[in-house]
């Protein structure tokens, strides 16, 4: 083991164990093949037998000075050293998160595992004893929280701005879910700079007529005419496949106090139903923009709400769509 650990110490790059061994492990095959006491290293060191002794057992980090005196002593670099200890530092980190993880499986009861395994949110595997820590990290991951107490923080608790339309958007774990593929959708816009343009409402308003001449377009020739209309007014726009449980299929909201997000889902994919969520959305900025905290969750086509913002919006996108020339006639 010895003459394999000296081997690598020229080449940090490729040493990844997949034990977990702290550097002492090494640094005893070194005194063996040396047939040197902890003293004597010590002593060569210029530490006290008892700090050897923990460098050794792994009680102490591994320091850049212990690094530079272990290159000095042993000739292996301190590169070296330093990559081995990260490297058991961070399997110890994996080994502790997978033990909490594992004490922390209830919280996927919340979750449409199957669904999110289906939206490419979580890679497919079978649910069971060994998996669901692992899906545990996964989730932790995709929705960018540390534990589920954060996750309950920040998007459990995100249901008291919600705006419902129907009784049957409390799924939780799912529109949660869903609302981060929106998310995780504008950050990727949001890295386009010429994309990133700040809320204008009276380019909004401007960008209108334009936004309703596409409407005899095919999805392929107005999609990108579309998101291009409403990026240059702030607004910015993504589609995201529904996940089962949500009920929802459209979604405004305030990303921040100057980016405004609509997101749809694409519930039934037939024209007149896009076009007037869409539209639903729109009129949910510009009506109720002094709301930001709010988000409007929106499955249209179903029984209305009595809410008065959602009928605003649901008045607002039928003028819009539906000239009042035209609409006693239909």
């Amino acid at each position: 083991m010895t003459n394999l650990t000296l081997q690598k110490a020229s080449d940090t790059q490729s040493f990844a164990p997949d034990w977990v061994s702290p550097p002492g492990d090494t640094i005893l095959d070194l005194l063996e093949e040396r047939d040197w006491t902890q003293n004597q290293l010590a002593d060569r060191l210029g530490y006290s037998t008892k700090h050897v002794s923990q460098l050794i057992n792994g009680k102490v980090p591994l320091s850049e000075d212990a690094a530079i005196r272990l290159q000095n002593v042993f000739g292996a670099s301190a590169g070296f050293w330093l990559t081995r200890e990260a490297q058991y530092r961070q399997r110890i980190a994996s080994i502790e998160a997978a033990e909490q993880n594992a004490n922390r499986v209830s919280w996927l009861d919340q979750f449409p595992i199957k669904a999110l395994m289906d939206a490419g949110v979580l890679d497919k595997c079978r649910v069971d004893a060994k998996s669901k820590p692992q899906l545990v990290g996964k989730l932790l991951a995709f929705f960018g929280v540390a534990t589920p107490n954060q996750w309950q923080s920040h998007y459990c608790d995100m249901q008291l701005a919600f705006r419902r339309s129907r009784e049957e958007q409390s799924n939780i774990g799912a529109i949660s879910a869903w609302l981060r593929l929106g998310e995780q959708a504008a950050e990727k816009l949001l890295l386009d700079k010429s994309a990133n343009a700040k809320y204008d409402e009276a380019r909004l308003r401007a960008n209108l007529p334009q936004i309703r001449a596409l409407t005899t377009l095919t999805p392929a020739e107005f999609l990108p005419q579309l998101k291009q209309l409403l990026h240059e007014a702030g607004v910015a726009l993504v589609l995201v496949p529904a996940i089962t449980g949500t009920h929802v299929s459209g979604v405004a909201r305030w990303l921040n106090p100057h980016r405004p997000l609509i997101q749809l889902s694409l519930y039934g994919k037939s024209n007149d139903k896009f076009w007037f969520t869409l539209c639903h959305e729109i009129a949910h900025i510009l009506l109720h923009s002094k709301e930001k905290k709010s988000i409007f969750l929106d499955d249209i086509g179903q029984a209305g709400s009595n809410n008065q913002q959602e009928q605003e919006a649901n008045t607002w996108a039928r003028d819009f769509l539906i000239s009042l020339d035209y609409a006693e006639q239909l």
